[in-house]
Formats: structure tokens, sequence, C-alpha cells
């Protein structure tokens, strides 16, 4: 008998075949899929995106329905970030939900191959997770973007999340995140839009005609991972661009509102033409380091390296005189091994070889400076805590001690009821004189505690004044720290740091120079300085006193002076102050000098230049006298205010000037400029309080441009040109302002805490080749006061470097700004000092 077939049996080997067909076909797509895993990033969606009018970038998957389901309720294993930028899309995804069920439908029925469909399905859900949403909260991930700054490019993939906790691989996967901040977009993620408004995607799958998928065209994009890493790589670079476009185009209104106060700070490119000097062979001026034929040589260094602010090591100066350190001027080193201190020798400049790079402390107890005019009459003791001068003094009321304060009643040794009747006695015994108008520059040798320059500023002159340090204890620093101009120097061997000929007036008040020595040469070293029919006024013991000593001095000093040409105009005694006063005036012409009996002082020869003055040793003769009209020296200057903005006359059309313009042209070009940026800027786009501001460095003057803008504020302007730029100080003296050559290699001659505003136009540029910028900031921070400012204009690299010394010693930044390779920055000095100290046995007396 036959047996029959079990309908159970065929079903359950009809369902055992099947498990078993079905289990292959799942172990096969799980095969292909680790190899499409191990070849791809991850599966990439079709994603259909739109720019709405408002410049958002909608972003719209066409993946089936389920998918999209499963995406938007399981978001896997991605990171917080990744989901929260989805929510920052939802509104304009839900106002297009119409438009995204029309995607879908389209979606599904041009994947018309259900296997495919199955293996698509089954390899997302076997670990690959798939957001296609826009991650606009994290950019670093979003690196999917086209590059729409060349639109010929349209190879770039779009790929979705991967694995979102496999980091290490996520900076080569794109997640299709679109910078919405560029409504310009016309190609996103590499598919263009085409006739019958379907997309064809390059990033692996590519639209049939019958709207079939091309799977080989999938393959190929799966086979080539390394061309879809680099095609990520410039959509992570693209859309960090437009990030940076985007950020830029919001700030353009504000950048528009500075734009005309910052193409003041740093000039355009109109302006900028007077910003770079030229060496051309005819130039008007040569510099002092050529005219000073004899000076030592220039300390040299190597170039600074640019060293990183973790590099910089400040230490604590460890030196004799502790918070007052002058390096030039306390090297006992150097002068201990002098052969002679006949001549002042020990207090002319010594620089030690190398520069000090330590920092000189604070004296105990120090403050902010008193503001001017109040700061004519006391200072705070802690801050120049010196008792010496007015114990010495204080009956000729130079200085008193006056609970925490110095004090300064107004007088001197030659004016004990004060300095501003003696002044108004010199003009009424001399109208000529005409303080502020005729007289505006004046030099005043052995100034003591400088209230005669002090007082003179009622009358709109600018005085120089100067004294040997320690001769009298801290008589420079008593006048600095009032706010009146000063430097440390002594008439020793050497000439003074000034040109010829640019003093108005020269004054010395029972200064203690022993003027008829050695065949005069020190008065000599003062006619050099004096312009051509200016005055030296004294006013000391042999004009008034009939001691046999100064008998003699008195008839020395007339024979001299009688012989040197100068004409005595007045010898007057003063009722009040009983003092009296001598006052010479310098000739005009050389023809006194032609008729002469003797040569004697005799007159230098051709060869020697009276405007060098950088280490020239003093010598006893005479200059002859400017004879053309168009010389510098033959004429007066126009009266103040006028001569502060009118080429001098003795600038020469032919001639160029420093920036490579006609020199009067450069003049009044260079004039302009800092008109314009100082009152577009640093009045009041810097953050600096100018009413706490009053002694000013400007540490390369060129014309006093910068001092000259600076006019009409109650504060003074040292003017430095430096020894290898070109020589410009007399133009500056012409001006009615004053300054010094100095080689910031070196020290300058003040005392330490100084100023209060240090101005450097392009000057730690040029002192690179030459200097340790390193050795420069620390004498910057040495002249410096606590809270003083700092203004840096030169190139960027300089700026940066400047900078990084600056946080190194722990300054405020207030202000960095650059435009093209030029930049600028302002700096605050703040109180730090480090614990480390640094003996200079140099400074070791």
């Amino acid at each position: 008998m036959a047996i029959g077939r079990s309908p159970r049996a065929d079903v359950r080997r009809s369902s055992s075949s099947f498990s078993s067909t079905a289990v292959i076909v799942v172990f096969v797509a799980l095969c292909l899929v680790g190899v499409w895993m191990m070849t791809s990033s991850s599966v990439v969606p079709v994603q259909n995106i739109e720019i709405s009018h408002d410049g958002k970038v909608d972003v719209k998957d066409t993946v089936t329905e389920p998918n999209s389901r499963q995406f938007e309720d399981n978001p896997g294993v991605l990171p917080e970030d990744a989901t929260k930028g989805d929510s920052n899309q939802s509104s304009p995804q839900d106002e297009t939900n119409t438009q995204i069920q029309d995607d879908q439908k389209s979606s599904q029925q041009s994947n018309g191959d259900a296997s495919q469909e199955n293996q698509v399905q089954k390899s997302e859900e076997s670990g690959d997770k798939v957001t296609g949403t826009d991650d606009t909260s994290n950019p670093e991930k979003s690196t999917g973007s086209d590059d729409t700054s060349n639109p010929e490019k349209s190879t770039d993939t779009v790929t979705g999340s991967a694995d979102a906790s496999n980091i290490d691989k996520s900076t080569d996967r794109a997640t299709g995140s679109d910078d919405t901040s560029n409504p310009d977009i016309e190609k996103i993620s590499g598919e263009s839009k085409t006739e019958d408004g379907g997309s064809n995607s390059e990033s692996g799958e590519t639209k049939t005609e019958g709207g079939e998928t091309n799977a080989s065209d999938k393959s190929e994009s799966v086979a080539n991972p390394g061309e879809t890493k680099e095609e990520d790589k410039m959509g992570g670079q693209t859309e960090e661009t437009q990030d940076k476009d985007s950020e830029n185009s919001s700030d353009n209104k504000e950048d528009e509102d500075k734009s005309q106060v910052q193409n003041e700070v740093l000039p355009d490119a109109a302006q900028a033409e007077i910003q770079n000097e030229t060496t051309t062979q005819n130039g008007a001026f040569s510099t002092q380091r050529s005219e000073s034929k004899n000076e030592k040589e220039v300390q040299q260094s190597s170039v600074t390296k640019d060293e990183s602010a973790s590099e910089y090591r400040w230490k604590v100066c460890n030196a004799t005189a502790g918070p007052d350190y002058i390096p030039c001027l306390d090297n006992a080193y150097a002068v201990r091994r002098l052969r002679s201190t006949k001549h002042y020798e020990h207090r002319e400049r010594h620089c030690p070889e190398e520069p000090p790079t330590c920092l000189v402390p604070l004296p105990e107890g120090y403050r902010k400076s008193i503001k001017w005019p109040q700061s004519r009459n006391k200072i705070w003791y802690f801050n120049v805590p010196h008792t010496k001068l007015a114990e010495i003094k204080g009956h000729q009321n130079w200085v008193k001690v006056t609970g925490e304060y110095l004090t300064f009643p107004g007088g001197g040794t030659q004016f004990k009821q004060g300095a501003l009747h003696y002044v108004e006695f010199i003009q009424e015994e001399l109208a000529d004189i005409a303080w502020g108008k005729q007289s505006r520059v004046v030099l005043d040798v052995g100034c003591g505690v400088a209230s005669f320059g002090g007082f003179l500023f009622d009358k709109d002159v600018l005085t120089m004044s100067f004294a040997p340090k320690d001769e009298h204890e801290a008589q420079v620093q008593f006048a600095l720290e009032r706010g009146i101009p000063a430097i440390s120097a002594v008439m020793g061997t050497t000439r003074l740091p000034f040109p010829g000929r640019v003093f108005d007036v020269v004054h010395c008040a029972r200064c203690r120079v022993p003027w008829h020595i050695e065949g005069g040469k020190l008065l000599l070293e003062l006619n050099r300085v004096l312009r051509p029919g200016g005055y030296f006024v004294w006013s000391a013991t042999p004009v008034y006193r009939k001691e046999s000593e100064d008998v003699g001095i008195w008839k020395a000093m007339s024979a001299l002076t009688k012989q040197m040409c100068w004409d005595l105009l007045i010898v007057k005694k003063d009722t009040v102050n009983r003092v009296g006063v001598a006052i010479y005036r310098k000739p005009l012409s050389n023809e006194c000098y032609e008729k002469r009996p003797q040569d004697d002082p005799p007159l230098c020869k051709e060869s020697d230049d009276p405007n060098a003055a950088w280490n020239i040793t003093m010598q006893s003769c005479m200059h002859k006298l400017p004879v053309e009209a168009s010389e510098r020296g033959s004429q007066w200057p126009e009266k103040w205010p006028l001569r502060l903005e009118k080429p001098p006359y003795w600038l020469k059309s032919t001639e160029l000037g420093v920036y490579g313009k006609a020199a009067p042209e450069d003049f009044t070009a260079d004039h302009e400029h800092w008109k314009r940026v100082v009152s577009n800027s640093y009045l009041h786009g810097m953050g600096i309080s100018w009413s706490d501001v009053r002694n000013v460095m400007d540490m390369r003057s060129v014309y006093g441009g910068f001092a000259a803008a600076l006019k009409d504020l109650n504060v003074w302007v040292m003017n430095v040109v430096t020894i290898d730029s070109p020589d410009t100080l007399p133009i500056i003296y012409e001006r009615g302002l004053f300054g010094i050559y100095h080689d910031w290699c070196e020290s300058f001659s003040t005392y330490p805490r100084s100023y209060d505003l240090l101005h450097a136009d392009h000057l730690f540029s040029k002192l690179k080749t030459r200097c340790s910028l390193v050795a420069v900031i620390a004498e910057v921070d040495r002249i410096l006061r606590p809270e003083g400012k700092l203004i840096v204009r030169d190139k960027v690299e300089i700026i940066k470097e400047v900078e990084k010394m600056a946080e190194s010693l722990q300054w405020e930044i207030r202000l960095t700004y650059n435009k093209d390779s030029e930049g600028l920055l302002c700096l605050q000095k703040t109180v730090w000092r480090p614990k480390e100290v640094e003996t200079n046995a140099s400074a070791i007396a």
C-alpha cells in the first residue's frame, strides 16, 4: 500500500526549505553588508534640499517612510549634540511636510527592486544609524557641504552620520549638513536639478530614464572610498569657509561704522604713502651716525629670534641704585676703570656691553603720580623717597618734606621768592626775549629740580632741563615726577646730544659749570647748540657778588664772551630775589669773527659738522655762521605757534624728504597725517584718559608730527631721533618742539618711571636687525610708569612679537588691530614684578 504524503510534512519540509533559503539569503546579505561597510562609510540617503525665501535650507529625506519614522523616533547612538541641530530645524521641516511625503512616495516608486530595498533596510537595521536631518549644532561633524566657491565641482558625496560612537572615523564622513548661512548655493551635496524636476546625484545613486536606480553606479561609488574621503574633506573645508563668511558678513555693519576711525588708526593706501621711508641719493637729511664720524661703534647683537611668551623669563635687577637704576649711568664697573674723573667722566654715559634684560623694582609704597598741574607743587614722597636735597637746599625753597608729600615752593638757589617772578623779571629787563613768541625752546643747564622750566610752561615756553645724576640727589627725578621735562646729563668731555644752532635761549642759574676754564671749551659747546641771535641767560654769583673768586670769574667770562663775539646786553640785579642776571646774545653773522685780532677761540675746520653729536668729543672752537639766506640758522623762525605748522624756509624742494616727496611737501603730508591719526584715533579710539597723561615720548619722531598734533593738550613730548634715522631733529626744533638723539640699543638717560606714554612708530622693526628686542622692551618697561601706555605701530610680525612679550610681562593689552601687513598695538603696564632676581655685575658699586 502506497503511503500517501502528509500535507503537514510537506508544509514542514517547505517551511524548513524556506527557512534554509532565508538563512542563506540573510547570511549572504550580511556578508555583502559587511563588505560594503568595510569599503564605504555609511548608507547614502538621497536628499532633496530646498532653499527657502528667507535663506534657510530645508533638508528632506527620500528614504522610505518606515525608515524615516525609525530615524525620527530612534536616533540610535548619536551624541546629544547631533540631535540639537535637528530640533533647530523643526520649524522649516514642519512647514514642508506635504512636500516631504510626496518625495517619499516618489522614492518608494523608484525603488522597485524589493530585494535591494530589503538589503538596504537590513543593513540600516544592522548597525548603521543614519540621520537625514541637518546637524547645525556641531559644524565639525558637518563635513558634507559642497564647495560653493567652485560650482563646476559636483562630486561631493553626502553620507549621513555614520556610527557616531566611532569618533576616529567621523572626520572622514559627511553628515549631509548644509551651510544655512549662505542662501546663494546653486549646487548642494553634488546634486543638480534636471529638466524634469528630478535630481541627478553623483553621490553614488543616479536616476535612470525609467526612474530605476542604477545599482552599478552605486557599486562604483562604494568601490572608491578614497575619492569619497577626499570629497568629504573638501566639503568640510568648504563649510568651514562658509561659516567664516557668515561670521564676517554679520560683522560687516559694525566694520563699516568703524571704517573711518580704522583708516586713521592705520592709514589707507593713499595715506600709507608717507609711512614708507626712502633711501634716495639726493635726500635732504643724512643720519646722525654718518654725521658722527668719530662715534664709538654701535653695539651690535644678533638678530632676535621670535621667542614665544613662555621663553621670556623676566627677573628683577639687583643693582646698587635699586629702583633708580639707569644702566648707562650706573655702570660701576666702567667707572672704576676710568683714568680720570677731572672732567666729570664718571657722570657721563658708560653703557654695559650687553644691555640688561632685567626689570627695575618699584620703590616700596609707590603710588600713581599726581596729575599736572598739581604735581608741579607736590609729589608723593614714596615715589621718590629721597630727603638729602630737602635737607641741603630746604632753606632755598628747592624741596621740602611735608607729611606724605614732597613739596616745591617754586624757588631755587637764584630765585628763592619763586621761579615765576624770576621768569617775568628777565622779560621786563629784556623785552626782545619775548617768552612764548620769539623765544620758544630753552635749554636749562644744571636745572636743579627744574622749577625754572616748570613755570616757563605758563609762558608757552618748552624747556629742556638737564643735570648730572646724583650731583644733587634725585634732582632730575624730582623734575620728571613733577611733570617737567628733564634728562640726566653733564657737561663733561663729549658733546650734548643735540644738533647745532637749535635753542632759542640757554639758561644757567648758578649751575656751577666752570665756563671759563680750558679755553672756554664748555661755553663753546653752548655756543654750538645756541641759535644765531639766541640768548645766554646767566644768573650766578660772579654776576653780582664782589668776592675775589667771583670777581676773577667775571673778568675771565667777560674776556671769553668778547672773543666769542657775544654781546652783553644787560647786567641787572633783582631786588626781590637779590640776584643778578647777565644776558648775552650770539651774533647773527661772521663779521665779528673776521675782525678779531686773534683767532682765539679758533674757528672750527670746515669738515667739523656742528650737527654731529652722538659720542663726539667736545672741540674748543666755534663754527662759522650760515651766510646764504637759504641756510638753516640764517633767519629766526616764525613766532610761536606759526612755526609749528609751517615748513622751515630752508627745506629745499629739490631734495627729497624722508618719505620720498619733495622735502616741504613731505613735511606737510606728515603733519596732516598725524593730525588725522591723533584726532580720529588716539584721542578717542584708544581708551586713553589723556587727563592722566603728562610726560610723553615719541621714540622715533621723524618730523615731530605726533608731538605737534598733541599741542593743545597739557602734555610735553620728548622727540627722539635715532642715530640711524634721517637727521630731522633740527626740523623738530625749528617747529618750536624739542628732542634728543639716541640709540635704542642702549639705555636712555632718564630715571625709571619717567613717562606716562611711549609712542613707537615703526621703531622695533628697524631695531630688530641691530638689537635684542627683549632688551629694548626691558628698557621700555624701565622708563614707563605703572599704568603707563605704549602705542606701537609696526609690521604685523613685530606687533605679534611685542604682544607676546607684553603678555609675559603681564601687561594689559588694550587694543590690537591689523590691516594688510601693518598693525597697531596699545598696551598698559602693570605693577607686576617677577620674584626671581638677577645681579648685574656692572651695576654693583
